[in-house]
């Protein structure tokens, strides 16, 4: 535990003009307020903020810092309120306690909703100052450390899994990557603690067997470049059990087959001698493929910088190096608490240099709600990136899948709305395109467009899902508001009676609505029945029998597709099958003889055929008694013909769909349907049903269609 003459003398040493009376005033204010209060541990509630502060202290911020982090708890819970903070130790101090405080600690809430908001008041808050956050940040870290003494299991693993989503892609997003991964490996150690304790018996077992490796390693590499003629730093570690398992996960490997359990850092003087240590490493050790990066020359959102590659080095150990300054170094650990200098910003907040902060805030603006917000950002928080360039050279930073609509977004809220088309290295491609890291990309807007609503489908970034969203949200609100009203005053005439808007406005706490519009809308989507409204209006209408309301669910099984396809019979021999049942092949995956299948028995219909990949099978996996074990008969593929379903994207020139028939013609397929589901001036997006034999008969008519210049892309419908 760090004492008071401690965390003074800490703070002195970074910054000799710290206010050490407030320093020591806030000490004994926070121990005074805080009392007999206890913590899980048994120890006094004191210690947390006090090791809260010796926490930033470590990352030398400003003493108005440390004072918040002493003070952090105490208007909230304790007696102190934010007038006697501020009269005792400045507006400052005041605002940035009180900011914190607003947080309303949300890792006491167990309500999604609840911490959704939560985190808005976070995003507010630390735009406004980024102090704010580094206090949270710090918080949370002790907290963390200190988990192990909360007895409740699930408040123990909802704390960590809030930490992994939420705080440790935070500290990540500042720069601060000693933080961020000491937050997830403790958070890893409380979800997943037999994973983490298998990689850490696998570590140790690497320790015993090597004998020193690291060292070994450490010290070739440093004669290596040393002979090279450069002054180097090299600081040889094992990634943490949280790194490790992630990476096993995301590579689908074992232990024993990863590349870069080992990473060393090389410290230079210069960016020259960066490049310089890099072609030494290069000539003396065999390169692994891909794993060469440059965030030297494109930096990550967070500033991060450094040379990245992987080499099969002393003794053929495969090993990871990053190769950077002193300068950049300290920043890759530390991010902005290491380039905080307030005394020279007089109000200016470091916040405000994050793009990805008023990426944040934008979201905020557009979402439909809290939780909305929290979906959006999570998406902005967790993705890899990929880094593409607009015709003028500027570098835009997204999601790895990230498409032109992403990009266009990016650039301003504007430009994405009212994007028509997208050029990448100068050609013409679909707006649902992926996008590589190097890319240029030139989008072509029209003042006539308007977002589509098949956007959601393919955008990956919070911030283009958000407008999207909304504007379909608004179009269908006033759609439903249409439809809603024309319904009502129908009603409302049958019955004898003038609809006015005025009548509506007093039944709104009956339906629990705050606007005659919103009332309005819930009719028009059918969530309210016309009737009932009514009713509410004059409750002494005679009901009559012919105006029973039809749910609107019920209503789309009577007008709704049976799934049978013309036969209802057992057209095809299936195995496994009780003799007489009813067949029919599910239209959501459409199974051809040659897929594995399997079978669903639903009430009144029989037996329903799907692959065994098919993505409705999910809704299905709470009744294993409906599961039947069934398979194609040998040779019954040849008995009939099936339809299959692909998707394609068509260039739109004069010919294509002329020339797609004939090719599927020609292959021995015939089209029994087709339809638009996308259009462009570039682009259509068709879905086209196929009788074909088998797998392998549509597979022929795939690869024929991939080969076809007019066809863009094409791949079999799964869903």
């Amino acid at each position: 535990m760090i004492r008071q003459f401690e965390l003074v003398e800490q703070v002195k040493t970074y910054d000799p003009g710290a206010d050490e009376e407030a320093l020591n005033r806030a000490y004994v204010f926070s121990m005074k307020a805080h009392g007999n209060q206890k913590r899980a541990s048994g120890d006094p509630y004191f210690l947390h903020p006090l090791e809260v502060a010796g926490i930033l202290a470590d990352y030398k911020l400003d003493a108005s810092t440390i004072i918040t982090a002493l003070l952090h708890d105490t208007i909230e819970d304790t007696l102190a309120t934010e007038a006697e903070v501020s009269a005792l130790f400045g507006s400052e101090i005041g605002h940035l306690v009180e900011g914190v405080t607003k947080l309303t600690m949300i890792e006491m809430q167990s309500d999604h909703a609840k911490q959704a908001e939560n985190f808005s008041k976070l995003l507010v808050a630390m735009s406004e100052d980024i102090r704010v956050l580094l206090v949270k940040l710090a918080d949370r870290l002790h907290n963390m450390r200190t988990l192990h003494f909360i007895k409740n299991t699930d408040k123990r693993r909802r704390i960590a899994k809030e930490t992994m989503e939420i705080f440790a892609p935070l500290a990540e997003r500042i720069g601060m990557q000693e933080m961020k991964n000491e937050l997830e490996d403790l958070a890893f150690g409380e979800i997943n603690q037999e994973a983490r304790q298998s990689i850490l018996a696998r570590l140790e077992y690497l320790r015993d067997e090597g004998g020193g490796l690291v060292s070994k390693i450490n010290d070739e590499l440093t004669r290596t470049l040393n002979s090279g003629g450069l002054n180097v730093d090299i600081q040889g570690r094992e990634k943490l059990p949280y790194s490790i398992w992630r990476k096993m996960q995301f590579k689908n490997v074992a232990f024993e087959q990863l590349s870069d359990v080992m990473a060393f850092r090389i410290i230079v003087d210069s960016v020259d001698d960066c490049y310089k240590a890099l072609g030494i490493i290069h000539s003396a050790y065999r390169v692994v493929p891909g794993r060469f990066k440059d965030h030297i020359s494109t930096p990550k959102p967070n500033g991060y910088q450094s040379l990245h590659t992987g080499v099969l080095g002393p003794d053929q150990h495969r090993i990871e190096v990053q190769i950077k300054t002193q300068e950049m170094h300290e920043i890759a650990d530390n991010g902005v608490a290491t380039h905080w200098t307030y005394k020279q910003q007089t109000g200016n907040t470091e916040g405000k240099q994050y793009r990805w902060l008023r990426e944040l805030l934008d979201i905020l603006e557009h979402a439909a709600g809290p939780e909305e917000f929290l979906e959006h950002t999570k998406l902005e928080m967790y993705q890899d990136q990929v880094f593409c360039f607009s015709p003028k050279g500027d570098l835009i930073t997204m999601p790895q899948g990230a498409t032109p609509v992403d990009f266009a977004y990016a650039v301003h809220s504007e430009v994405g709305d009212r994007c028509v088309g997208s050029k990448v290295n100068g050609r013409m491609v679909p707006l649902r395109s992926e996008l590589q890291n190097g890319d240029q990309v030139e989008i072509l807007t029209s003042k006539a467009q308007t977002p589509s609503p098949t956007w959601e489908r393919f955008v990956v970034t919070g911030k283009a899902r958000a407008r999207i969203r909304r504007f379909i949200n608004s179009q269908e609100k006033e759609q439903y508001l249409q439809l809603g009203r024309a319904i009502l005053q129908r009603a409302f005439r049958e019955e004898g009676y003038e609809f006015t808007e005025k009548a509506l406005a007093g039944v709104l706490k009956v339906f629990k609505q705050l606007s005659t519009d919103d009332l309005t809308a819930q009719v028009g989507n059918g969530h309210v029945p016309a009737r009932n409204v009514v009713e509410a209006v004059f409750p002494a209408t005679r009901k009559r029998g012919d105006d029973k309301v039809i749910a609107i669910d019920q209503l789309r099984q009577k007008q709704g597709k049976n799934g049978a396809r013309g036969k209802g019979d057992n057209s095809v021999a299936i195995k496994g099958l009780i003799p007489g049942m009813a067949v029919h092949y599910a239209l959501c995956c459409h199974p051809l003889p040659g897929d594995r299948i399997v079978g669903i028995i639903t009430t009144g219909k029989g037996v329903t055929i799907h692959t065994i990949d098919c993505e409705t099978l999910e809704t299905y996996a709470d009744t294993p008694e409906k599961w039947l074990d069934v398979s194609w008969q040998v040779g019954s593929e040849l008995a009939d013909f099936h339809v299959g379903r692909i998707h394609l994207t068509v260039i739109n020139e004069p010919g294509s769909l002329g020339t797609l028939s004939m090719v599927i013609g020609r292959n021995e397929g015939n089209i029994s349907n087709l339809k638009i589901t996308n259009r462009s001036r570039e682009f259509f997006d068709l879905m086209i049903d196929v009788e074909v034999r088998d797998v392998k008969h549509m597979a022929d008519i795939i690869a024929a269609l991939r080969a076809t210049p007019a066809i863009n892309a094409v791949e079999r419908a799964r869903g």
